[in-house]
């Protein structure tokens, strides 16, 4: 039976701990499921699925402690479970762009949970308007709604919330191909 393993790496240089990280995975026999990585100011950031048997995920909790100590990179490992989709829920992608301010990522993160809209991923940008230089900031979302909400209503207060929050918004079902 497959075991899962979710691993956080976070140093390193970039292009190097990438290719150590993957390259220490497959040789424990690892599979990567899901992955995102990025550079995160001036450190680069990794998380990672990774399926395996119980040696494979045994191996690999031993072997990332020895790689992160050994090349001054922070590793956390956590065993998980399959993830269970118990209820249908449709998947929708949100995109906000606004003058960068405190608090973005909370207003919109509550105001999906209080309607028990479930959040799947989060990516955040900063940087500069083109032609003003104006701090900026952008959120892309992908939230998963339960099959009993009325998305028009949704939607609505979503559109009214963001222009209280003055950002722009577009909220859409995500498209399967």
């Amino acid at each position: 039976m497959e075991q899962l393993l979710v691993i956080s790496a976070v140093g390193g240089e970039p292009t190097k701990v990438v290719n150590d990280v993957a390259r220490l995975i497959l040789d424990c026999g690892g599979n990567i499921k899901e992955s995102r990585m990025a550079a995160l100011g001036s450190e680069y950031a990794i998380l990672l699925l990774v399926g395996g048997n119980w040696h494979t995920i045994g191996r690999l909790e031993r072997d990332l402690d020895k790689f992160g100590t050994g090349n001054g990179v922070t590793v956390h490992v956590r065993r998980t479970e399959p993830r269970s989709m118990g209820k249908e829920l449709l998947p929708f992608a949100i995109d906000v762009v606004g003058l960068d301010q405190p608090g973005i990522v909370h207003s919109l993160s509550e105001f999906f949970t209080s309607r028990k809209v479930e959040i799947g991923e989060i990516s955040t940008r900063s940087y500069a308007a083109a032609h003003t230089g104006a701090p900026m900031f952008s959120v892309q979302m992908f939230i998963n709604i339960p099959g009993g909400v009325h998305i028009a209503g949704l939607r609505e207060d979503f559109m009214v919330f963001c222009d209280q929050l003055n950002v722009d918004a577009i909220m859409e079902p995500v498209k399967h191909s």
